[in-house]
């Protein structure tokens, strides 16, 4: 089966509790706050790990975003006050060989800053927390807000234009070449961008070797 990057949104009822079997992941809590194995992780935080896992909602219950690496679909669960839903899942047919990288990072933009044409040196899926973005890759632009979501293959070029109007952020998950621990995955397409000032700024939250390898 293929390697396979997903994206979900749990919603927690308070002390709603549920279980998850092993395997690479990285949550970012959007609202509210979760237990994981009796660390609370409140709004703006974050988790990774690859064993298995209970997660249990706050007082005042919470909104879960969580990528999941896998080999085919993602393994579903269900649990009494937690609801889930798919916000996007794609094949890796561009994940790196050899050992791997799970990065948890966000990306935020001053209104109409800019990430020059570029590449990167793996796959993963992008979820706006504010603001607004333009997306350009192969020949079409498509524009997201809060929540929207997106895949990134990495070799693909992509040109992004943030809102014009206000600050704009959001979440990433990659699977990247062990290698590239704590340095960017970033390639400039022009020579000339590489020496020009960036707008965009970078929070790593996790950066985790994983034992997942390609098959």
């Amino acid at each position: 089966m293929s390697a396979r990057l997903s994206l979900f949104e749990d919603v927690y009822r308070n002390e709603a509790a549920a279980s998850l079997s092993a395997g690479a992941r990285f949550f970012f809590v959007v609202h509210g706050a979760i237990l994981i194995d009796g660390q609370e992780i409140t709004s703006g935080g974050v988790w990774s790990g690859e064993g298995t896992v209970t997660c249990t909602g706050g007082a005042e219950g919470a909104t879960v975003w969580r990528w999941e690496l896998s080999r085919g679909e993602a393994a579903a669960f269900n649990a009494a006050g937690v609801s889930t839903r798919l916000k996007l899942s794609a094949n890796l047919d561009t994940l790196p060989e050899g050992e791997l990288l799970l990065r948890g990072d966000s990306v935020a933009f001053p209104p109409g800053g800019t990430a020059l044409t570029h590449t990167h040196q793996g796959p993963g899926i992008r979820c706006m927390i504010e603001g607004g973005i333009r997306i350009d890759t192969h020949g079409r632009s498509t524009s997201y807000g809060p929540g929207g979501a997106w895949f990134e293959t990495g070799p693909d070029t992509v040109f992004a234009q943030a809102d014009p109007a206000r600050a704009s952020r959001f979440i990433r998950t990659m699977i990247l070449p062990r290698a590239l621990l704590g340095q960017s995955s970033i390639r400039y397409a022009h020579e000339e961008d590489k020496a020009k000032p960036k707008s965009q700024k970078y929070q790593v939250f996790v950066d985790r070797p994983i034992s997942f390898v390609k098959k």
